[in-house]
């Protein structure tokens, strides 16, 4: 069944895009949520008229990514993750991780536009995370995963510096 979005429905399309979709899914959610119409004459006729709106809102959707994209793209973002000695995670960073990471940074984006190579990251390290925006931009945005040290790795690198430290006085008073 064919049909004329009347608002951005995700997974969709946007505003004044032609649909097939199943009858049901357009008879049960898109027309009692006035989020499409059926294609006809008619509504076709309708949004030829609101075809410039729809323009302006698409260009306007277009400069917003693109600022997005370079602010994110001139920052770097740090992901802290407890870690063992080898730099392996205990733990994953996913595309929830990133979105909560953005989100503290203040860009608010959706988990599911976040891209990250091999889904998971597992190690220490730099990588590049691609995030989609608008129709077929993209942002690459540089992540750096660092090891959290732990109370217990703390206390006991503490521990060996102490040690170390009575090793050296020990020793210079052997000297001396």
């Amino acid at each position: 069944m064919k049909v004329i979005l009347n608002e951005d429905v995700n997974h969709l399309g946007e505003v004044g895009d032609v649909k097939n979709v199943a009858s049901g899914y357009a008879r049960n959610f898109l027309y009692p949520r006035q989020l499409a119409f059926p294609y006809n004459e008619i509504t076709v006729a309708f949004f030829e008229g609101r075809k410039e709106e729809i323009e302006a809102k698409k260009a306007e959707k277009r400069a917003a990514s693109t600022s997005i994209k370079e602010k994110l793209e001139a920052n770097s973002f740090t992901v802290s993750m407890p870690a063992g000695p080898s730099g392996k995670l205990y733990g994953a960073v996913t595309n929830n991780t990133v979105s909560e990471v953005l989100k503290k940074a203040d860009f608010d984006i959706d988990r599911k536009k976040i891209n990250i190579a091999g889904l998971t990251i597992k190690h220490t390290g730099k990588y590049t995370v691609s995030i989609h925006l608008y129709e077929d931009q993209y942002a690459t945005v540089t992540l750096e995963v660092a090891a959290e040290v732990s109370k217990r790795d703390a206390a006991i690198a503490a521990t060996k510096a102490k040690e170390e430290v009575s090793k050296e006085t020990t020793e210079s008073e052997v000297k001396a």
